[in-house]
């Protein structure tokens, strides 16, 4: 019976140690592979456009003109279908809001902003024109 046993074992062990050789050697020959790159794709020769006087700031418009990944950001390309995404935390309850409150007109600062100044801007006007004759 312990015959048998040992038998059974170093059968095992020579079926494992077989079976673990395959598979180093099938590790092996995957790696010696050279790995598959996807090919890049090639960036478009663009002429290069001058948006401002600083040279630094160009080449960024110019690289960020170039890659059009900015254009899907946020989950496809934003159009003026989809504006109410962009400004609908800002100016969505614009209409729904309630009426400001009325300052009274006797308020000094309410005086100055809505007292008529069409006599002075002529006024002004006057002034100008006077200068410009000399």
């Amino acid at each position: 019976m312990k015959k048998k046993k040992s038998n059974i074992k170093t059968i095992i062990r020579q079926i494992v140690r077989e079976e673990v050789a395959m598979a180093i050697k099938e590790v092996i020959t995957e790696l010696k592979q050279p790995i598959k790159s996807q090919p890049k794709p090639q960036k478009k020769i663009v002429e290069k456009k001058s948006y401002s006087n600083n040279s630094v700031l160009n080449d960024v418009l110019n690289e960020t003109a170039q890659d059009d990944g900015w254009k899907t950001m946020g989950d496809g390309e934003f159009t003026s279908d989809r504006m109410n995404e962009l400004v609908g935390g800002q100016y969505g309850d614009m209409m729904n809001t309630s009426p400001q409150q009325q300052v009274p007109s006797s308020d000094p600062m309410s005086q100055f902003l809505n007292k008529d100044y069409s006599e002075v801007l002529k006024k002004s006007e006057e002034k100008s024109k006077m200068k410009q004759r000399r």
